[in-house]
């Protein structure tokens, strides 16, 4: 049902470059993606242990140019997002600067989500938000192996997430924490319309805020946990309206 109007099967744009999605089943594609995340986090912490750096380099530049011209290509085309998101990428890794950072970090989850949300629904994304929120707490208050991925990542200013001043504090969210809420809101937009996936994310929004400012200096939090009970709260108001 999306805006009232009942919806029996939905066609999505192909993705630029004949770039295939992923044939998951939306019930259970929580597994595999949830396998793919594991496996990443898995390599990453390798590199990040062996400090070869120069190797994670080249992936994050690979990963954002690839997302930046997914996310691109609908707005300049294939050629010029090919070129437009090469740029970026590699301004991206050479330059480090917060602003083209953060920019192109917000592109680049736009990328990810025209990729996954066609085989989300409402069950798989709420699985795969249980799944992660239980994954981040464990990694950054039991083992901490998150908390120092992010601090290797920080140092080399190739983080795969935001850097957000606010105040006096500076805090640095996770591509995660990102990019899952978006799904939620994207599956939310497919599902039942965009007021829906309005309210998401405003409540999610409205949960990171207050996650920031009960936050102390110094301290590594979970977000997901947070996110995730922000978008579970969204999803409860668009069921009670």
């Amino acid at each position: 049902m999306i805006d009232g109007v009942q919806v029996t099967h939905v066609t999505w744009e192909a993705l630029p470059y004949e770039v295939e999605r992923p044939a998951f089943e939306e019930k259970t594609s929580f597994v595999p993606m949830m396998a793919i995340i594991l496996l990443a986090t898995g390599v990453l912490l390798v590199l990040m242990k062996l400090k070869l750096f120069r190797l994670w380099s080249v992936w994050y530049f690979l990963s954002v140019w690839f997302c930046l011209t997914v996310a691109l290509a609908v707005v300049f085309g294939e050629r010029l997002a090919l070129i437009v998101g090469g740029l970026a990428a590699a301004g991206k890794v050479l330059w480090r600067q917060i602003v083209l950072h953060n920019v192109t970090e917000l592109l680049i989850y736009g990328g990810l989500a025209s990729v996954f949300v066609p085989f989300l629904n409402v069950w798989s994304v709420s699985i795969l938000l249980i799944l992660i929120s239980v994954y981040d707490a464990i990694a950054v208050w039991r083992t901490k192996h998150m908390v120092m991925m992010a601090e290797a990542q920080a140092k080399m200013k190739l983080f795969a997430g935001l850097f957000l001043p606010y105040g006096k504090k500076k805090a640095v969210l996770g591509g995660g924490d990102i990019g899952f809420p978006l799904f939620f809101s994207g599956v939310m937009l497919k599902q039942f319309g965009w007021m829906e996936a309005l309210v998401v994310s405003v409540i999610v929004t409205g949960a990171l805020f207050l996650l920031l400012m009960k936050s102390e200096k110094n301290r590594y939090y979970p977000a997901m946990p947070f996110l995730s009970a922000g978008c579970f709260l969204g999803l409860l108001v668009v069921w009670l309206l």
